[in-house]
């Protein structure tokens, strides 16, 4: 039975393509066909991140607030859907305006055709779906500044501004046609489009919330407050590793020749040099061999790799990934000594991992391969010249000054207008019950609350 079956899906498989494209057996209307299929299961993978974030981020916060965590991930996804497709996909993608180096204007509550039309590469369904999925993870991000102390109003007004006005300008300017994209801003997927505009929201967050109970004593040492659960963070880095290559490799956005496959080689290397680097630093530094860094260096591999892996050769994307591992070790020291608390280590992991991948492009690109791309030029190594250094450090530097000041106005004002943390009370129970009244883990939190009271 089982061989039928198998025999049967082989036949099926052959003939598929010719059934699909009977009507047009043309090779145009097969390389679309082609196409929408990879922007679609790209989109899955860059979803299924969410996954990962739901997992980095319950693990590596308390027990208490493992259900908060979890539940205001899915429901900023929905609601960011629903602010992309009315607003935010015109900001980013919409049609030409007087003011189009700035922002978009159109295709507001985008209202696609139902197939692609004649000489289109995909539908524009798909390529909808695929950035949103971007949009999406931009706000995971930023979440790692609101974790165990912002109330969840305060989520729910924050995604508005986030996924109409914050994420998309950004978008729009270096992939939507606006004024850095006419530079030649070179950010293939996303180091600063996606990860460095969440990781400075984060900040402004974490900065106006102020620090967790507990974390910094009078004399302004830290306290470590560890995760609840490790395995959960371990797992979540091997999801979003493989929802990356949706992330990196489905940015071409075609099968074509397969250029796909090189990025998805290159970030490959990224990652694992980001995870070698950090575990070795972290090991001569300290004497051991710490497991959370070692994960965050694999996530700053990945960051990094992310706007140059269609630019660079292999041994650069090692060399790139290598610099983050050591990077984010650092940086993770660095935000503590100056009082910031940042629960899920995203301003090291996104930030400054981010600002280092944008950069690495003036350094590293080839002029081949930003031939093939169509953007930009070959960094200082390949071709001596230092234009393309400047012009990635022109789109870290104007990208970061929006996205903080923007971020610090809504969030200011939020603070200001209705508050944005939880009470002391509520902090110290946890937001599982002061704002959902329920536990994510009941079993485990009656028996804590049996103990205190025996």
């Amino acid at each position: 039975m089982v061989k039928k079956m198998m025999l049967a899906l082989g036949a099926l498989t052959i003939l598929f393509p010719a059934m699909a494209f009977a009507e047009d057996p043309s090779g145009a209307t097969l390389n679309m066909g082609l196409n929408s299929l990879w922007i679609m299961v790209s989109f899955v993978l860059v979803l299924l991140m969410q996954g990962g974030f739901i997992l980095l981020e319950t693990g590596s916060t308390r027990m208490k607030n493992a259900g908060h965590v979890a539940g205001k991930t899915i429901f900023t996804a929905g609601l960011a859907t629903l602010i992309y497709w009315a607003v935010g996909y015109g900001i980013s993608f919409g049609g030409d305006s007087a003011l189009n180096a700035l922002f978009g204007w159109g295709n507001f509550f985008f209202d696609p055709s139902v197939a692609a039309g004649e000489g289109e590469n995909y539908p524009s369904t798909v390529f909808f779906l695929f950035q949103l999925a971007f949009a999406i993870v931009s706000l995971s991000i930023a979440w790692g500044g609101f974790a165990e102390r912002a109330k969840l109003s305060s989520y729910v007004v924050f995604t508005i501004f986030f996924s109409a006005i914050i994420y998309p300008t950004v978008a729009h300017w270096i992939w939507g046609g606006g004024w850095l994209a006419e530079d030649g801003a070179q950010d293939f997927a996303g180091s600063t489009v996606v990860h460095l505009t969440g990781a400075l929201a984060a900040f402004a967050a974490t900065v106006l919330l102020k620090p967790r109970i507990g974390k910094f004593n009078k004399d302004g040492s830290a306290n470590e407050i560890l995760g609840h659960n490790q395995v959960f963070t371990a797992l979540s880095v091997l999801l979003l590793w493989v929802g990356w290559f949706g992330f990196n490799a489905g940015s071409t956005v075609a099968i074509g020749d397969g250029f796909f496959g090189y990025v998805a080689f290159n970030t490959m290397l990224g990652a694992g040099a980001g995870g070698v680097a950090a575990l070795l630093i972290s090991w001569a530094v300290s004497g051991k061999a710490d497991i959370t860094t070692m994960l965050n260096g694999t996530l700053a591999g990945l960051v990094a790799i992310t706007a140059s892996c269609a630019y660079v050769a292999p041994w650069a994307a090692v060399v790139i990934g290598l610099v983050a591992g050591v990077l984010v070790f650092y940086s993770v020291k660095f935000f503590e000594k100056i009082k910031v608390d940042d629960p899920i280590y995203a301003l090291s992991v996104h930030g400054a991992a981010g600002i280092w991948g944008t950069l690495a492009n003036g350094i590293f690109a080839t002029q081949a391969l930003a031939e093939k791309v169509g953007i930009g030029q070959g960094g200082i190594i390949d071709t001596g010249s230092w234009k393309q250094l400047w012009v990635q450090f022109e789109s870290v530097v104007v990208v970061g000054a929006f996205v903080l000041a923007v971020s610090f106005l809504v969030l200011g004002i939020m603070k200001l207008i209705m508050g944005f943390r939880v009470t002391e009370e509520q902090e110290i129970i946890g937001l599982d019950l002061s704002e959902h009244g329920a536990y994510g883990y009941p079993e485990q939190m009656k028996k804590a609350g049996q103990n205190i009271h025996s």
